[in-house]
């Protein structure tokens, strides 16, 4: 094994939210309040988005959204290529996720193969801004005006991913964010989604607190989804970084691409020209039939230099034993594929040159031992 060991996240946390904490933790003032409003407001602007509301986690996000545009019995389409929670907060919210299969260069929904499963039970698209890579937004949104869709994107891995020089965020219907300690920004756990539309905005909230407008009086029925104001005044330091974080994740993508692009069984990131990726991973395909490895083996490989990686996702969402027991066994190609081959080098903020050298170095190392 290396002596020094590269992993691939790492939380970057400062004084400032220390100190933001801290002060929080002083006013006595711990659940949802001030702080989270001050979040929720600072967010709304980055973005460009006319409201936001945070939420205890990326997963209640989704939950949310799916109830607040969603009736029991409607179906949504979801890519089967990303984290099972864009999934199963469908089922949750008494519905059906109906699992399309995945672009192959940008791993996001494939609206040619979404196209043929729309039924009249269709009611919302659930697209994934997957790796921080923005997804066709000028073709799901006109694809979801002409079937009469709402539109729950998940930007849970795309905070400051832009598409046509906007933020992901300020796209309607519903956009839902995570700030899980692995993401671009962070608030431990904890999430947000993002509306131009005030009357979905009001829902949101409602939701979020046990469908109450006033103290012990519920016009309607809800959860305990809210965030807490430590984790907002984390957010907020967290939030004025986010422009930092992204660009040095851009440039050290760009070093890792320019040196990847040499070897031929290495298949780096696709980025549209309409894209701003923001590299939540650095995500590349292996060419398996030009190695005599296995994508785990090719893995097992760079731990042993000490680079961490990450497979996201080992196992598509239709064929998880879950949704199977549900739905029974369907094909999705191309998910299934990409599958085996996917793998993520680290790209996070705090690499420096020598770093950056010694990913490029271990995968060279690597491909030179087991290319055939």
């Amino acid at each position: 094994m290396a002596e020094r060991f590269i992993p691939i996240a790492k939380v970057s946390l400062s004084d400032a939210e220390i100190n933001a904490v801290i002060e929080v933790l002083k006013s006595g003032s711990l659940r949802q309040g001030k702080k989270t409003e001050e979040f929720e407001s600072a967010f709304a602007e980055k973005v460009g988005a006319q409201y936001a509301i945070a939420v205890s986690s990326g997963t209640a996000a989704l939950h949310i959204a799916y109830l607040a545009v969603l009736n029991p019995g409607d179906e949504v389409l979801v890519p089967t290529f990303s984290h099972i929670s864009t999934a199963s907060m469908v089922h949750f919210a008494g519905c059906k996720p109906v699992f399309c299969d995945i672009d192959p260069r940008t791993f996001t929904l494939d609206l040619e193969d979404a196209k043929k499963k729309v039924t009249n039970r269709t009611a919302a698209i659930a697209p994934v801004h997957l790796f921080g890579n923005a997804c066709d937004i000028d073709g799901i949104i006109a694809f979801a005006r002409e079937h009469g869709l709402k539109i729950i994107w998940d930007a849970a891995q795309a905070h400051g991913t832009k598409y046509g020089g906007k933020d992901v965020g300020c796209f309607d219907d519903l956009v839902c964010y995570s700030f899980y300690p692995t993401k671009n920004m962070i608030t431990g756990e904890g999430g947000m989604i993002t509306t131009n539309d005030a009357e979905l905005a009001e829902k949101c909230r409602l939701l979020r607190s046990h469908g109450q407008t006033q103290k012990y009086y519920h016009p309607s029925l809800g959860f305990n989804y809210r965030m807490t104001d430590i984790e907002a005044a984390i957010g907020l330091e967290q939030l004025k970084k986010l422009d930092y974080f992204v660009q040095k994740r851009r440039e050290n993508a760009a070093y890792l691409t320019e040196r990847l692009l040499k070897i031929e069984a290495i298949i780096p990131p696709y980025v549209s020209e309409r894209v701003e990726h923001s590299y939540h991973q650095y995500t590349i395909l292996l060419d398996l039939d030009k190695l005599s490895c296995t994508r785990d083996e090719f893995t097992e490989a760079l731990k042993a230099k000490g680079i961490g990686t990450g497979v996201h996702y080992p196992r598509p969402l239709h064929k998880q034993p879950a949704f199977e027991a549900l739905f029974g066994s369907i094909s999705l190609p191309v998910s299934e594929d990409i599958s085996k081959r996917i793998l993520s080098l680290p790209v996070h903020p705090a690499l420096n040159k020598e770093d950056l050298d010694s990913i490029a170095q271990a995968v060279e190392n690597v491909i030179a031992r087991v290319a055939k």
